[in-house]
């Protein structure tokens, strides 16, 4: 997205916009917004499930959004959204995000697995397997041994396989929300990829 805020009505009618979960909804608007509260729209905070972006949306007066809802950013429920940062978040939102995203990995189990059976080197000596939180190079090489007899098809099958990493969904879960909250990482696998 080029445009730092988009009217979500300006994409068209064919073109579905990005989903996201909802990590805090604010009815009478933002708090640090010194208009009167006839003149605020209500504002939400929202993670998209595709690459991670988070976002401020301007919701419509009649939206009947809540916390952990899905709404298409195009849809009819959001007038204007804005990516932001994790700073600009309320900590109510901040506190979501956690739980949004085991939302997102649990509901497309198969594309999270599939990270484990893809994962490639970043640089001779190091490997995407081991940028997922307690992941060494024995770790890494079990998962490259075991996903050369066969590709995985669930977190629990790539548990029963790989000797040593009992939590292979969590693991992942902990990887994204590092990603989301720290913005000076060096490597990023799941957030902010899509382009």
């Amino acid at each position: 997205m080029s445009d730092p805020e988009t009217d979500a009505s300006e994409t068209g009618d064919g073109d579905r916009g990005p989903t996201v979960v909802l990590l805090d909804v604010l009815p009478n608007g933002r708090p640090d917004d010194d208009r009167p509260a006839h003149r605020k729209s209500p504002v939400a905070y929202g993670l998209e499930a595709e690459d991670f972006r988070l976002y401020e949306l301007a919701l419509s007066e009649s939206s009947d959004a809540s916390v952990s809802d899905r709404l298409d950013l195009d849809g009819p429920s959001v007038g204007r959204y804005r990516e932001v940062e994790f700073d600009d978040l309320t900590r109510n939102a901040a506190a979501e995000i956690e739980y949004a995203v085991d939302d997102i990995v649990d509901a497309d189990e198969r594309r999270f697995v599939d990270f484990y059976n893809e994962a490639g080197p970043i640089t001779l000596r190091l490997h995407r397997l081991n940028l997922l939180p307690g992941i060494g190079k024995k770790l890494r090489n079990n998962i490259l041994d075991e996903r050369k007899r066969g590709p995985f098809e669930t977190f629990e099958e790539v548990s029963e396989r790989v000797s040593g990493l009992h939590r292979p969904r969590e693991v992942i879960v902990e990887r994204i929300v590092e990603e989301i909250r720290e913005d000076d990482l060096k490597y990023r696998t799941f957030v902010g990829t899509e382009e």
